[in-house]
């Protein structure tokens, strides 16, 4: 390294380590990304699959934000399927299944090519006085000066893996763990706590019976994730599904005893939405099977990863349940199930920019914040290096909403809800999901990427053609369509605007005219179809959407009401104790999310407004 002073220094080489590196280097900042092993920056350390439920739709925000993840998860997708289908488009969600090597090399490439420096070590602590950061100390003593520090240590944090009654500390299979950066927070004033995730076993591909597996293929016609994706025609890589049975779970509740989650070995609490296999046996006693389903690690991989088999049971447990199932008779591992403990950071000591409340210059992402996912984690990263780039730059922060994207209820929950798990996004948390669709992301998010400086000059231009196509075919349909020109389930007995006709249930866009579906643009052909079905759906919820913009135009009058950081609670006469102890502990920046704290009622957000304006 030739020098020992940096813009911003990035702990933690995960999803969020490298978004958060990589876009502070497009802000044109110098960044030294610490990691204790570079060979492992942007591993796949669990599920080899990007996207899914809401998460899809976090991927897509990180594209239009300038992130990185997207274009990525298209150059090493395996196979793509858009979910929910069957349900309204609002709740459509794109998965991608990933070769997890040629993810990794690409992430070394992108970081190749950048300014970014990639050091091999472990920060223990910070240098940091009232005022700020200003800079991070490794283990060999080395002091490295910096102006903001972005924190994602993601399950290395005193990391414990668990199976069965072996313990190994190690902050993932094979890794070292961090240890005195915790302790080090602590000491300047940050609450900690434990929490566990799990991962399942991986499985030898030549020890299954194939025959008896039902095969699960991807879309035929599948939507990339990144806006920057053309000429996309990946491999339609073939995943299977099978179901466990009594059998299995039979083993399983014999064994309950000698997994470290039931034994009181681990102290951290698990995801409730991602629960191991012996947690859904005991919560689920009556149901006797559960879908299995078995994924390939990379392109020909002789690995096979078990989603749905999360497990710390030991590993004979492990084996001889899977070998209940039907074509795993004699199925062999490379690798048994395993869960991680870990420390994590409750996100309520932070801002919404993910700045500390406390120590300014000190960004917490990913892992650490509570979160499972890598999505979950890169969209933090992504928007820890957006503020801390702007924040050096003495320009106005990035604050998403919880009306404009799904990263924005994200971060809105983790601050202002207690984290009692680790916290997965689903499309159910947004209150607003049908203004959240995953093919109108460009139309809520470009004007705040154009406005930060976070995108570049070619996404700038093509987000620009889209919108401005999409404006035109929507003016467009406030054109007349004759009787004879369309031929619909109930006939039209005069001319009517393409608009009404639109709002029928049975009347797709393509079933109007050609002049009212018709793209004057050169944007690839998906880009092209997708748009004119978001068209479709603006038309068909514009009731419901109308509806959705009143509500929020009534709550962003509370949110523009600020509160100050020193607010003394204690004082404020009225306010039940539990509203005493829960803002004076989350000081939150506006009513809007005082109004959102549990245990915060609507007596209390009455105390607030009378003691406000009293001054």
């Amino acid at each position: 390294m030739k020098h020992n002073s940096f813009d911003i220094v990035v702990i933690g080489g995960g999803h969020a380590g490298i978004e958060a590196a990589l876009i502070a280097d497009h802000y044109k900042l110098s960044v030294l990304l610490v990691t204790m092993d570079p060979k492992a920056v942007g591993r796949m350390s669990c599920n080899p699959a990007i996207g899914g439920l809401a998460k899809g739709q976090i991927v897509r925000e990180i594209d239009v934000l300038g992130g990185l993840m997207a274009s990525l998860a298209d150059k090493a997708g395996l196979q793509f399927k858009t979910l929910n289908k069957k349900k309204g488009r609002a709740v459509w969600s794109p998965r991608a299944q990933i070769d997890k090597r040629h993810y990794e090399k690409l992430v070394l490439k992108t970081l190749e090519v950048s300014n970014v420096v990639v050091l091999a070590g472990e920060v223990v602590s910070l240098v940091y006085d009232k005022t700020a950061v200003s800079g991070v100390v490794l283990r060999d003593e080395t002091k490295i000066k910096c102006k903001s520090v972005i924190v994602t240590a993601g399950t290395f944090l005193s990391g414990v893996i668990h199976i069965g009654e072996r313990k190994i500390y190690a902050g993932r299979m094979g890794e070292e763990r961090s240890e005195g950066l915790t302790e080090h927070l602590i000491s300047m004033g940050f609450t900690a706590g434990r929490l566990k995730t799990g991962t399942p076993p991986r499985l030898a591909k030549n020890t299954i019976d194939w025959d008896k597996m039902n095969l699960a293929l991807g879309d035929k016609n599948p939507t990339p994730f990144s806006y920057s994706t053309d000429n996309f025609n990946p491999p339609n890589e073939s995943c299977f599904t099978t179901n466990s049975n009594s059998l299995s779970h039979d083993v399983i509740q014999d064994n309950l005893e000698r997994s470290p989650m039931f034994s009181g070995e681990i102290d951290g609490i698990g995801p409730r939405y991602c629960p191991s296999i012996e947690d859904k046996i005991h919560r689920f006693p009556n149901r006797n099977s559960h879908v299995l389903f078995l994924e390939p690690e990379w392109k020909n991989s002789d690995q096979i990863y078990l989603n749905g088999f999360s497990t710390s049971l030991p590993e004979d447990v492990q084996l001889k349940s899977l070998r209940q199932v039907s074509g795993m008779e004699e199925v062999e591992f490379f690798r048994p199930g395993y869960a991680i403990e870990y420390d994590f950071f409750p996100p309520s000591q932070l801002k919404t920019t993910l700045e500390s409340k406390n120590v300014p210059g000190l960004f917490f992402a990913g892992q650490m914040n509570g979160t499972s996912g890598y999505e979950e984690a890169a969209a933090q990263g992504l928007i820890a290096g957006i503020n801390a780039s702007l924040k050096i730059k003495s320009r106005d922060p990035l604050v998403l909403t919880r009306d404009c994207s799904y990263i924005g209820v994200m971060i809105d929950d983790l601050i202002t809800k207690d984290t009692l798990e680790p916290y997965r996004m689903f499309t159910s948390r947004a209150e607003y999901r049908l203004l959240l669709r995953c093919s109108n992301t460009v139309d809520r998010l470009f004007e705040r990427a154009n406005l930060c400086g976070s995108i570049s000059e070619k996404l700038k231009k093509t987000f620009s053609v889209i919108i401005n196509e999409k404006k035109e075919l929507i003016e467009g349909l406030a054109r007349s369509i004759k009787p004879t020109e369309i031929s619909v389930e109930k006939p039209l007995r005069q001319a009517s605007p393409a608009k009404d006709i639109l709002k029928r249930n049975e009347v797709s866009i393509r079933d109007l005219p050609e002049r009212f579906n018709e793209f004057d643009s050169s944007l690839p052909a998906w880009i092209e179809e997708e748009a004119l079905y978001d068209v479709e759906s603006e038309i068909k919820y514009e009731g419901y959407i109308k509806r959705s913009l009143t509500e929020i135009r009534s709550i962003k009058r509370s949110n523009e009401v600020p509160l100050a950081n020193d607010l003394d609670y204690s004082l404020m006469q009225g306010l039940s104790s539990e509203a005493v102890e829960k803002l004076s502990k989350i000081r939150p920046e506006n009513m809007g999310q005082a109004m959102r704290i549990s245990g915060v009622k609507a007596s209390d957000v009455s105390v607030l407004m009378v003691n406000l304006k009293r001054g």
